[in-house]
């Protein structure tokens, strides 16, 4: 397996490289320079056992050689194992055609120790090898700065820092990020919105002398290893629901685009997906790029779901070089743009080619807390925010005609770290897990 740039303008690398370095030196994405396609027993086969089972035959498939699936099967156990749910990533049925795949059961309660737990181990794996050490720089919108410290703060060859928007991330979120007593952790809170934090990042790794001199590297999503463990969970949703082998589709609230681009490439590699749906709050910029090709970022709006509250998807660039045929030149082009002008606009046949796959759905802040309260009044449970902007998204895109069959939304994080939002919605305040307890 060998990985390219969508910027075309970087040599090709192997999956250490893309490891290591996150971002692609010419400032583009790393992908791989062609996607691996499951056969149908293929995909019964990796999906028929445990999650760490799956996680090891997907990551293989991207690893190059560099780990063995053994290894790599080592590591899945060891990850999953401390899980607080016995099957990982469980389904849970809300009505006769719509489950919740269950993504909070690690040790920050978000989607991203999926991925965070493996590129920790992974990371000091390979530096362990090369008797090297690494800089890691995260900017995070709440979620990814708590996973990426819990994954990093015993990695022996690593160091982290973290940089959140200051009064933009919740308490729950915030405490999980500043109270982990680590000598190689290190926080910094921005006045400003994650884009800024974001921006910065961006701006250190377009410097390639700092990023040479501090072995930088980033665990933001652009980090291919972190997309490539948040695959499987699509593999083990889908194989749970697809005995009549029909296709699925998946719902998932996002900001950065990289869990929904995971669906995608799940969906590349062969796994029955038939609609893959861009649930987002006000914060919209996906939502507009999808169904009418402007992609012009507007103020962030602070919302209930601030993990989402993001107007520059980074991922975003991964789709568009594969919505343009791999084209490169193209892909400059409106990145160029994008720099130039503050924003692009999507040619027509692009934004057809999304469509094949994507559709997408905006939600209000007055609808997110119905739907939480509506949630609980009829289920007896509670949800967070962003799971309720992407329930919203499912039951209203299937009342429009746009969504049919077997639909699973993420939710991609435990209530109680959203504690605010789902008491403003349901008078109910939910509990910390036990292992969470002393946080505050």
């Amino acid at each position: 397996m060998k990985y390219l740039s969508t910027r075309g303008q970087s040599p090709i690398a192997e999956f250490e490289d893309v490891l290591l370095a996150g971002l692609a030196p010419d400032g583009g994405l790393y992908v791989p320079q062609e996607w691996p396609l499951l056969s149908a027993d293929e995909i019964a086969s990796c999906s028929s056992g445990k999650y760490a089972d799956t996680a090891a035959s997907i990551l293989s498939q991207f690893t190059g050689g560099v780990f063995s699936e053994e290894r790599l099967h080592e590591i899945a156990s060891d990850v999953y194992g401390a899980f607080d749910h016995p099957e990982t990533a469980p389904l849970t049925q809300v009505s006769d055609e719509d489950w919740i795949l269950e993504l909070y059961h690690g040790p920050t309660l978000a989607f991203k120790d999926f991925a965070m737990q493996i590129l920790g181990r992974l990371f000091d794996d390979v530096l362990n090898k090369h008797n090297k050490r690494l800089t890691i720089v995260a900017a995070t919108s709440g979620d990814t700065g708590a996973a990426a410290i819990d994954a990093l703060k015993t990695c022996e060859f690593v160091d982290v820092v973290v940089l959140h928007p200051e009064g933009r991330v919740t308490d729950v979120q915030r405490r999980m990020m500043t109270t982990i007593d680590a000598p190689n952790v290190h926080n910094i809170a921005v006045k400003g919105a994650f884009d800024d934090c974001q921006a910065i990042v961006k701006e250190m790794f377009a410097d390639q002398a700092f990023v040479d001199a501090v072995s930088l590297s980033g665990v933001n999503s652009i980090n291919w290893g972190r997309l490539a463990a948040q695959i499987v969970y699509y593999f083990t949703a889908a194989n749970t629901l697809m005995k009549a082998r029909e296709p699925i589709n998946f719902v998932v609230p996002t900001g950065n685009f990289g869990d929904v681009f995971a669906g995608y490439v799940a969906k590349k590699m062969g796994l029955g997906i038939d609609k893959l749906v861009v649930a987002t709050n006000m914060n919209d910029i996906l939502h507009r790029a999808i169904t009418t090709g402007d992609y012009a970022p507007a103020e962030v709006l602070p919302t209930y779901s601030p993990s989402m509250d993001i107007q520059v998807a980074s991922n975003f660039e991964r789709l568009i070089f594969d919505a343009c045929d791999r084209d490169s030149d193209a892909v400059r082009g409106l990145m160029t743009e994008f720099m130039t002008n503050g924003k692009m606009h999507l040619p027509d046949n692009m934004r057809s080619r999304i469509s094949d796959d994507f559709i997408s759905f905006a939600t209000s802040e007055d609808v997110t807390l119905e739907e939480i309260k509506r949630h609980y009044v009829e289920t007896g449970s509670l949800i967070d925010p962003h799971t309720a902007v992407a329930r919203v998204a499912a039951r209203q895109l299937r009342t429009d005609g746009k969504l049919a069959g077997k639909t699973v939304t993420l939710s991609t994080a435990h209530p109680a770290k959203f504690p605010d939002a789902v008491k403003k919605a349901t008078g109910q305040t939910p509990a910390l897990p036990t292992a969470h307890e002393g946080l505050f």
